[in-house]
């Protein structure tokens, strides 16, 4: 039995119950998430790993390798545990140079989808996020593409990722939008409008890069001072600030490294009072 995963739960869509702390599965890829990892059995045994730790909730994205990722989730989990959410992304194309290149065609986004069913072995995505809204591509017909998926049943929830407040609305006119998926940590609040309008929807919010990469801007001494407190590292810190910052909040801090993946599942167990949130604040 490994460290219990003890950050509470919250309904995706309203109906799938996950740990709020989850897993971003971007770094069991090689270097610059190109091609494959390094070590392949290790990161089947980090995707083993978070299951062992009461983790229910693995991101990955088709642009991730790219397919290297999900096709490693399939082959290492598949058929998966009944409580396991596996939720993916379509949008972006990758290339050699590791550019990131939005592509919101319907047809591109449908076709994106059966090769993920494929490589994930399923015939559902439990929730399939919008990569990116394409600039070149009209973003309501790129959502609608979505949705006809969902009627169709090969996806059960939609998600957003990277929108503004404007664009989750305009989707929300058209299908029930379950998470969205932008940048956010302690020491980057840019889209912190996005999280309150995900709050007040009952909208799960993925903050992706929510550790900074360990740059945590002009709030790097009071993370330093609350960890010092704790006993608990800046990394541990920044994790149970986004867990206490927001009930809808779920973190996916990604690894390729088992010890390191413990050490996330043990930031759920920090209970940070109110002057530690003020000082972070």
């Amino acid at each position: 039995m490994g460290l219990e995963n003890e950050s509470g739960t919250f309904d995706i869509g309203g109906d799938l119950t996950v740990h709020r702390l989850g897993f971003g599965a971007m770094r069991i890829t090689g270097d610059d998430i190109i091609g494959e990892p390094a070590d392949v059995e290790n990161a089947r045994k980090v995707l083993h790993e978070t299951l062992v730790h009461g983790i229910d909730l693995i991101d990955t994205a088709d642009s991730y390798g790219p397919a290297v990722s999900e096709r490693l989730i399939g082959e290492a989990l598949a058929p998966y545990p009944d409580d396991l959410v596996v939720a993916t992304k379509g949008g972006l194309l990758r290339n050699t140079d590791g550019d990131w290149k939005p592509n919101g065609d319907p047809d591109y986004l449908r076709n994106a989808v059966l090769g993920s069913l494929d490589r994930l072995r399923t015939d559902t995505i439990d929730l399939y996020q919008l990569h990116r809204p394409d600039p070149h591509v009209a973003f309501e017909d790129s959502v609608h593409a979505l949705a006809e998926m969902k009627d169709e049943g090969l996806i059960r929830h939609v998600g957003l990722s990277n929108v503004s407040v404007e664009q989750l609305d305009e989707a929300r006119d058209i299908v029930d939008i379950a998470t969205v998926q932008n940048r956010f940590n302690v020491g980057d609040r840019e889209f912190e409008a996005s999280l309150d309008a995900c709050e007040e929807y009952g909208i799960g919010f993925i903050p992706w890069y929510p550790l900074g990469a360990g740059d945590l801007g002009d709030r790097a001494d009071a993370v330093s001072a609350v960890a010092t407190k704790h006993d608990a590292t800046t990394q541990q810190i920044a994790l149970a600030w986004l867990l206490h910052r927001a009930d809808v909040m779920l973190p996916i801090p990604g690894t390729s490294s088992v010890s390191h993946l413990r050490d996330n599942v043990a930031a759920s167990h920090i209970d940070l009072d109110d002057e530690d949130m003020d000082r972070l604040a």
